[in-house]
């Protein structure tokens, strides 16, 4: 077949009805590529849309709020839970200021019981070193009395044997002298010294 025949052929009415319907082919699958969107949104009186009508029932929900006085119950219950905080934030910088005062204060008998602590050492130290002084001081002279006392009895019981000493040796010088006596003079001599005393008076 020439090209002139499908020419022709292309150019009789069968040919132009298809032609017709692929074009409209083409307009279908081009509508499935490409949607459109047919729904309506519904709407009141010809202005008032959905999103006005949730912003009327927005706004009538908080016109019931307020009518019922619910921003006050709310701003009552933060004001008592604000003053409440207040009045624990108080609380604890009473007792915080309270802490601190008994912290000086005890820090204040620390350091003065430390100095007291000192003192006493300091005193028993002091006191110490005195009676060892007074000690040493009492020992020293309980030596020298008892070494006195020791050189007294020393010295009286040296007198104590010479005064003996010299009482035995007078005894036994007497004894002797005695026995001399005894055996020199017998009863002729002392009758002549008898005589002679009695010529001298």
């Amino acid at each position: 077949m020439s090209v002139e025949n499908i020419g022709m052929t292309l150019s009789n009415p069968a040919s132009e009805a298809v032609d017709t319907r692929l074009d409209n082919a083409a307009e279908l699958q081009g509508m499935t590529e490409h949607p459109v969107d047919t729904h309506v949104a519904p709407v009141a009186f010809g202005f008032i849309g959905p999103g006005a009508w949730v912003s009327l029932a927005m706004l009538a929900f908080i016109a019931i709020l307020i009518w019922k006085g619910v921003p006050k119950l709310v701003a009552g219950s933060l004001d008592s839970r604000i003053n409440a905080i207040r009045e624990q934030l108080d609380d604890a910088r009473t007792l915080r200021a309270e802490a601190e005062a008994l912290r000086g204060e005890y820090a204040a008998k620390i350091a003065n019981a430390e100095r007291d602590a000192a003192a006493m050492l300091d005193h028993a130290r002091r006191e110490a070193g005195e009676i060892m002084e007074r000690a040493q001081a009492d020992t020293a002279a309980m030596i020298v009395r008892r070494e006195r006392m020791a050189h007294e009895k020393i010295a009286s019981a040296e007198r104590n044997a010479v005064d003996a000493l010299r009482a035995q040796a007078a005894k036994a010088s007497a004894a002797a002298a005695g026995n001399l006596i005894a055996e020199r003079y017998d009863a002729r001599a002392d009758r002549a010294g008898v005589d002679h005393a009695i010529a001298a008076i």
